[in-house]
């Protein structure tokens, strides 16, 4: 393969205009086919067997009125009471929106100084345009703010609103060019790194709109893969010219230098790459539609930056010829230093004392990761939105007029196919008396008589952790045959659990599937499990650092929370996904060089130091790169976002300087040869990949190491 890619390399710098000629018309191609074929986004958190999910399949068979989107409209006088007209006169304007099936009458606080319209559609919010839909809903209730009343909007169509982005990208765009033009020193390597990753972004961003037109993407996913693209498509593309250029400083032409760069670190590159797909591809273990497509999309712009990274690369290098060096390093007879001094130095003085650096480092890690044994999940609703949002004023004016409950009532269906309808007054007065139920509505019947709904208000609002309780003391002892919960509630309740549930498995099946990736790349059984280890270790710290920051709020004030909030549910799979992948990214690349210096010196202690020293300084800088993206996006409006950026920015930070900096050399310096252990059955029948060129490309035989001490 490593001679397949270093002609790819070469005939790339060679002819440089038709490589990139042929980008620009992929690129264009694509987005032109997006914007004529693309799909719209769709959240779809089907939980197929959950209790909610089956009374919301009954109450779309039976009750269509009450299946589709809901909006709400909270109408609060500053003094006195809402008039009764004035709401009539709302709701009459209401009713004549487009896809708007009923509303309820309106439903007036026990004070009377806030009332409550409720708008239901005959459609799914995943078939509205909720800006658009709000934008509707504000010029039907004009007259009332024109009243002197205070107007706000929540429910499903409101909270689905998306802020309008671009400032997180643009931030980490800024921050990258900063970070290269400080590490190489000249304005044509710093900006070809990322033009590079642009272009793999663009054509993976189109494909995640072409996607959509197939199946439903989450509203999530382009911005997930957006962050996940544009940190490691840079990154990609770093690390292949920091090998450029070592090339270059070696005094090969600038084709040839091109050709090694993308025969080693391409290779590198690649399959790097491919252990994040791995990782994304656990996510498909979630059962849920919206993680499964998460992984997809991400998937797409990952594969697309490591193929804009091995192919468009080498071309744009050959145009740029020996401008990638800083103007001091072009001069014949220059010196250029590929490796650190200052980072051999580091790692000789941790290899010489490795057990006080390797119990410190993990001392340090245990301590952060520690939060997480009390982490608190929960999807993110209206109460964890900044004060200036209307979803969260009208969760404020809800919570004061009618109880924190009534921003989360729960939806009780029965089937009377299997439940006798003279049942249903006891079961009313059941659920009623249930600890934390504050009020139940008689029961509804549906057209055919064949179902009801009874809705019961709890005490406590969808975020309280005393909300499951409810749900499940309702369901332990009240529940007739044919009857179950749904609402906010009891969904995310189901949610929380489901996802919960199948952590630990996803967990178990990329640990395992990246440990053979390994196993088979570096012939060695210790490097993939250490590799495992560590990782799991940033991945825990990044959990416990975000319980700190948002559970225990030592940082919600800052990022623009209101007060401290559990950690959502919604990133627990996909943030460990893209984490191993991205982990196991910075293992690859350390682990390559130390390997490549083990097989040409049989050096234990120095073959890390050596490894480190070529590679600390690339792994620092794209380490700081992703960092500065993931924390442009940790100022996303949304929480979930918001939440996924702090931890994905903890985490590489975390790993690129206490994992590859203090417990990797510490450890791979107490195991040394033992690193490279492999036992002879398996070393016969495991295939030999030349990862980075530990073998020359040209072929002449990989030297054994000399047997030395560690």
């Amino acid at each position: 393969m490593s001679r397949l890619l270093h002609r790819l390399g070469r005939a790339a710098a060679l002819r440089p205009w038709r490589f990139i000629t042929v980008w620009l018309v992929l690129v264009g191609a694509l987005a032109g086919l997006a914007a004529v074929a693309g799909g719209a986004l769709h959240d779809d958190y089907t939980q197929a067997g959950s209790g909610s999910q089956q009374a919301r399949d009954l109450l779309e068979q039976r009750f269509p009125a009450l299946s589709g989107a809901d909006a709400r409209v909270v109408v609060h006088a500053k003094a006195g009471r809402v008039d009764e007209g004035a709401l009539a006169a709302a709701g009459a304007r209401l009713r004549t929106l487009p896809h708007v099936s009923a509303v309820d009458p309106a439903q007036p606080s026990p004070d009377g100084r806030t009332a409550l319209l409720t708008v239901r559609y005959s459609v799914q919010v995943t078939e509205l345009a909720p800006k658009e839909t709000v934008d509707r809903l504000k010029a039907a209730t004009r007259h009332l703010d024109a009243a002197g009343y205070q107007v706000e909007f929540g429910g499903q169509v409101p909270e689905n609103v998306t802020a309008p982005g671009g400032m997180a990208e643009g931030f980490g765009v800024v921050a990258a060019l900063v970070v290269l033009f400080l590490a190489f020193g000249s304005v044509v390597a710093a900006g070809l790194p990322l033009a590079v990753a642009l272009a793999g972004l663009g054509a993976g961003v189109s494909g995640v709109t072409l996607l959509a037109a197939v199946t439903d993407v989450s509203t999530t996913a382009p911005t997930l893969a957006v962050m996940v693209g544009l940190g490691v498509g840079i990154d990609y593309a770093l690390f292949i010219l920091t090998r450029h250029r070592e090339g270059l400083a070696e005094g090969l032409d600038v084709p040839e230098a091109a050709g090694r760069a993308i025969a080693t670190a391409g290779q590198s590159v690649i399959f790097a790459g491919f252990t994040v797909l791995l990782a994304l591809c656990g996510l498909v273990l979630s059962g849920n539609p919206v993680y499964m497509t998460m992984g997809f999309a991400t998937g797409l712009v990952v594969a697309a930056t490591v193929l804009s990274a091995v192919s468009l690369l080498p071309a744009v290098l050959g145009l740029a010829g020996r401008r990638v060096l800083r103007r001091r390093d072009r001069a014949p007879g220059a010196v250029v230093h590929a490796d650190s001094p200052r980072v051999r130095r580091w790692a000789g003085h941790v290899g010489r004392r490795p057990w006080p650096w390797l119990l410190a480092g993990l001392v340090l890690m245990v301590t952060l990761a520690a939060p997480a044994l009390g982490m608190r999940t929960w999807p993110s609703d209206a109460s964890s939105e900044p004060g200036s949002n209307t979803v969260r004023r009208a969760y404020d004016l809800v919570a004061a007029g009618f109880g924190a409950g009534a921003n989360g009532p729960l939806i009780v269906a029965v089937d009377l196919r299997k439940t006798d309808a003279g049942a249903l007054p006891a079961l009313r007065d059941r659920i009623a008396r249930t600890d934390g139920v504050v009020s139940v509505t008689p029961p509804l019947l549906s057209p055919g008589r064949d179902a009801a709904v009874l809705v019961a208000t709890p005490r406590y609002g969808p975020q309280d952790e005393r909300a499951p309780g409810v749900v499940d003391r309702i369901r332990a002892h009240d529940l007739p045959p044919g009857a179950e919960i749904t609402g906010l509630t009891a969904a995310y309740v189901d949610l929380s659990r489901s996802l919960s549930d199948r952590l630990w498995p996803m967990i178990g099946a990329v640990v395992a599937t990246s440990f053979v990736m390994l196993m088979i790349v570096f012939r060695s059984l210790v490097a993939p499990l250490k590799a495992a280890a560590m990782n799991l270790l940033s991945i825990g710290a990044a959990y416990g650092v975000l319980t700190a920051v948002f559970q225990w709020g030592w940082g919600a004030h800052l990022l623009g929370l209101p007060h401290s909030v559990p950690v959502s549910s919604l990133i627990l799979l996909p943030m460990f996904a893209v984490l191993f992948g991205v982990s196991m990214d910075y293992e690859v690349f350390l682990l390559s060089r130390v390997r490549e210096e083990w097989l040409r010196h049989g050096d234990g202690r120095g073959s890390v130091a050596s490894g480190l020293a070529a590679t600390g300084r690339v792994i620092s800088s794209a380490a700081l790169i992703m960092v500065a993206v993931f924390l442009g996006f940790a100022a996303d409006p949304g929480l979930v976002i918001k939440q996924m950026g702090v931890g994905l920015a903890v985490a590489v930070a975390l790993d690129a300087t206490v994992v590859r900096l203090v417990l990797v050399p510490a450890a791979m310096s107490l195991l040394g040869r033992a690193n490279w252990w492999l036992p002879k059955p398996l070393a016969r029948v495991l295939p030999a990949i030349d990862l980075e060129g530990a073998a020359p490309v040209a072929g002449t035989p990989e030297r054994e190491p000399e047997p030395t001490r560690a």
